[in-house]
């Protein structure tokens, strides 16, 4: 069982096909849910699974939480997707990634981005923040150049 960073195979063939709206305003409903060392997610993970998401806890719960779109730009032939950073309250968890999924697609539930933290995370009473990364050429969570 392994968690590895990756852009879903399947969402790359699905963006293409216009099955995923980025607008910051009417776009889809995307969400982040996190998961144990246990969990298998990997490029071939092609929508949201319960295997190896974390219990319930606090604020979090089966499912994850919304992430709200910061905006949609594109600077030096590189475009970017922005999210707002997710945090979940009164928790005690401990996460080893995260899957970002779109619950608007034309496949329900469909696999975005997986998200390896490294290591383990944990949270004891109190909140667990995703923070993403600065939305640049370089460093923006989702980005496409050519």
């Amino acid at each position: 069982m392994a968690i590895t960073q990756a852009i879903a195979n399947s969402f790359k063939k699905q963006l293409l096909e216009g099955d995923h709206n980025f607008k910051q305003s009417g776009g889809d409903v995307f969400k982040l849910a996190l998961y144990t060392a246990g969990a298998t997610l990997t490029s071939a993970t092609t929508v949201y699974i319960t295997s190896g998401e974390v219990a319930a806890s606090g604020q979090y719960t089966a499912g994850g939480g919304a992430l709200v779109n910061a905006g949609t730009s594109i600077t030096a032939g590189v475009a970017r997707v922005d999210f707002n950073n997710l945090s979940f309250t009164g928790v005690t968890l401990t996460a080893r990634g995260a899957l970002i999924y779109n619950t608007s697609a034309a496949v329900a539930n469909s696999a975005v981005a997986v998200l390896d933290f490294g290591s383990d995370k944990t949270a004891t009473s109190g909140t667990f923040t995703i923070q993403f990364p600065a939305p640049t050429s370089t460093a923006a969570i989702l980005r496409i150049s050519g």
